[in-house]
């Protein structure tokens, strides 16, 4: 069943929260969405994360109002992703390395070994402060993502007959005062394999855009222009960033969040409603017509196929390749025509 692509298969990927402040980090994108809540899709907005900020292992919020991005074996502290205000770097105490989750929730730090089914209560990262460690419940072993506040901690939940889910507890280790909630469609679109979840399941397919035909009983030379569209239909796409406000920098002009969100959903292997393809040499322009001139010799009564390979969403098409294919079969080539991404 496709899905979320959880936080070990995508690097710079992860949730936060503070208060009633919620956080989504695409460092792959260079962005973080801010949410007030994620089940209703309430004031959605998108920030450039600054570049000191980009390319960390794990995002987590602390009640100080803090942010701290860990990357290896160190711990960037800033008050603001955006502009990286109040930064500091420290080392993680030894015993704080290596977790396959970090969130702050409750005023204190926790990091989730999932190979071993604990997590680690901490009240500093630096020097592993009050240390002790407990079970992970069965029920919030199956986490995507964790994050968490004051009061709660959350983890999205693998896609399931209700669809993608998230789940609230005030405890990890009892799953106490527990509750799971469905995720906004708007939501839904900023996360990795989203895209799949609201407008349908990537699809690569060739299509016949012209039949050229010789029924006479001489050869013949034909030349004509052919037409076909190039590019990338952003109106199909564009309604992804409708209730979202973006405020980011001049670097992400009107859709190019919503063309990078459609270049990594292709990316992706089927299993996440991708078609592991590489789409960056890809026109990635407004699709337009294009004329090519073409000149063919024919022989008698035979006839030449000519497709051209495109890229959607659910039913919609949203990128025209450039190549055209010629070819004397009436069907469609089974081959595809661009790089295999390395997902």
């Amino acid at each position: 069943m496709a899905g979320i692509l959880s936080k070990k298969q995508t690097k710079g990927v992860d949730f936060c929260g503070v208060n009633d402040n919620y956080y989504i980090v695409r460092s792959d994108l260079g962005c973080y969405m801010y949410s007030t809540n994620f089940h209703r899709g309430h004031d959605l907005i998108v920030y450039s994360l600054h570049p000191s900020c980009q390319g960390g292992d794990h995002y987590l919020a602390h009640n100080d109002d803090a942010f701290y991005i860990i990357k290896g074996n160190s711990c960037r502290r800033v008050s603001n992703m955006n502009r990286d205000l109040d930064s500091s770097v420290f080392e993680l105490h030894p015993n704080c390395r290596g977790g396959d989750h970090y969130l702050s929730a409750y005023g204190n730090f926790y990091i989730i070994f999932k190979s071993r089914g604990v997590y680690r209560r901490i009240t500093d990262l630096s020097t592993d402060g009050e240390a002790v460690e407990y079970t992970l419940h069965p029920n919030c072993q199956d986490g995507l993502y964790y994050w968490g506040t004051k009061s709660y901690t959350y983890f999205l939940k693998p896609k399931d007959q209700w669809g993608v889910q998230y789940h609230k507890t005030d405890n990890l280790n009892k799953d106490t005062d527990a509750n799971t909630y469905s995720i906004h469609p708007d939501v839904l679109n900023f996360l990795p394999g989203g895209l799949a979840e609201t407008q349908g399941p990537a699809f690569g397919k060739w299509e016949l855009i012209k039949t050229i035909a010789n029924d006479s009983e001489t050869p013949i030379n034909w030349e004509k222009k052919i037409t076909r569209k190039v590019g990338y239909t952003k109106s199909k796409t564009s309604s992804i960033e409708h209730n979202w406000k973006v405020a980011m920098s001049a670097t992400y002009s009107a859709g190019t969040l919503t063309e990078s969100i459609a270049k990594f959903q292709f990316s992706v292997s089927a299993e996440y409603g991708g078609q592991s393809v590489n789409t960056d040499n890809e026109s990635w322009e407004e699709a337009t017509e294009m004329e090519e001139s073409v000149s063919l010799a024919l022989q008698p009564h035979s006839k030449m196929y000519v497709w051209q390979y495109k890229l959607g969403f659910g039913k919609e098409d949203v990128l025209f390749c450039r190549d055209l294919r010629f070819d004397d079969d009436s069907n469609h080539p089974t081959d595809v025509p661009l790089p295999h991404a390395n997902k």
